[in-house]
């Protein structure tokens, strides 16, 4: 028999027959596990959902910012620091590995300042540093960074250099945390699942030991009756998890329709595109999986300690 047809055989007899049903009916709607499944359902997509969305953004600052630097020269005497912001502008246009060499206008320096200084504020007199913007290719980013530093100690001794990723690395320290506590939190919610399952395996066992008494006279075997509970419990398991995660899935809505009409380009980054979509969509049928998984073992592993 192939693999599929092994898959195939087993989700048939997962669900059962006619006759099967009827010995353990499902209930869904009366027991309390499929509403617990509901909840952790409910909480593991929203974490996943929050986990794949900050990944993207740290991926796209990361991406953004890699291979991108500023030039500082700073130098009291206006004379002094023209000449020196020419020479090393050429200086870096004709270095090989830049990309780009723009140097930021009095007017952009003036409208960074304005929010702290005040309109108006900047004149002549002010030693504003000149500011030179690099782009460069960001796989040899340490050596074109060496480079840049012995070419500016000649022609600009007192120059600085800024890379624009080491400003914003404790915010992607923060997202790379953010996305690993997502990640816990999926984790435990499965655990939860899983622990839920096994107590709802072992109370149906007891409330069943006479038909499971009868189902032995009769000849079943272990496995069968395993499958029995396998059947029910993946089945509100299921029921559960898909309900969960529709409301999750709505409330990821709500809050993306929210973020679109506030226009937040920030926010707007961590979406979690249509690959992350069918995570989500999966984690329903994953859950019902990790249900009989947890169903079935639990019941083996009880059969084999009764008389």
């Amino acid at each position: 028999m192939t693999t599929a047809a092994r898959i195939g055989d087993v989700i048939v007899r997962s669900f059962g027959s006619a006759a099967d049903r009827k010995l353990l009916p499902e209930g869904r709607s009366l027991g309390p596990m499929p509403w617990v499944v509901a909840i952790m359902m409910f909480l593991a997509v929203l974490a996943t959902a929050a986990g794949i969305g900050l990944s993207n953004a740290a991926g796209g600052l990361r991406s953004d910012l890699a291979g991108r630097a500023t030039v500082q020269i700073v130098e009291a005497d206006p004379v002094r620091r023209a000449a020196a912001a020419k020479a090393a502008s050429a200086a870096l246009r004709s270095m090989p590995g830049i990309d780009g060499v723009r140097r930021v206008t009095d007017a952009e320096i003036a409208a960074l300042l304005e929010p702290w200084l005040g309109a108006g504020s900047i004149d002549a007199d002010l030693p504003v540093p000149v500011l030179i913007d690099l782009d460069f290719a960001p796989a040899d980013e340490a050596a074109v960074l060496a480079r840049i530093e012995a070419v500016l100690a000649r022609v600009a001794p007192g120059a600085r250099i800024d890379r624009h990723a080491a400003w914003l690395a404790p915010l992607s320290g923060l997202l790379g945390a953010l996305t690993l506590l997502a990640g816990v939190i999926v984790a435990l919610a499965a655990a939860a699942t899983a622990a839920t399952v096994v107590l709802t395996a072992r109370g149906a066992l007891d409330a069943h030991r006479q038909t499971i008494a009868t189902l032995h006279l009769l000849g079943e075997t272990d496995g069968r009756i395993a499958g029995l509970f396998q059947r029910r419990i993946g089945l509100d398991a299921l029921f559960g998890g898909i309900a969960g995660a529709a409301a999750a899935i709505v409330t990821l809505l709500a809050i993306g329709a929210r973020i679109a009409a506030v226009g937040a380009a920030a926010l707007a980054a961590g979406s979690i595109g249509w690959g992350g979509w069918l995570l989500l969509a999966g984690l329903p049928v994953a859950g019902g999986v990790l249900a009989m998984t947890a169903a079935r073992l639990t019941i083996l592993r009880a059969l084999e300690r009764l008389p």
